[in-house]
């Protein structure tokens, strides 16, 4: 899989689907259960899932800041 189909593919997943292929892809590195050629390709993917789960978690915070700020616009006004 070229590293476009890898970030399109990340780049739609919810942050819970996220974490549970990250989890799955730390789990194979660490029982050995695949070879390093194999290990390679699904660190960089899991570096790919690390970024959208940070993209998601920033865009929430950005979500929460924003309605933080309109209610005390509310409550002052």
């Amino acid at each position: 899989m070229a590293k476009e189909e890898v970030k399109n593919d990340v780049g739609k997943l919810t942050f819970e689907q996220a974490i549970k292929e990250l989890t799955g892809i730390v789990g194979k590195i660490e029982q050995g259960e695949i070879t390093l050629g194999d290990s390679l390709q699904q660190y960089e993917k899991g570096m790919a899932l690390i970024k959208q789960c940070r993209k998601i978690l920033q865009d929430a915070e950005k979500r929460i800041e924003k309605i933080a700020s309109e209610q005390d616009s509310n409550d002052k006004g």
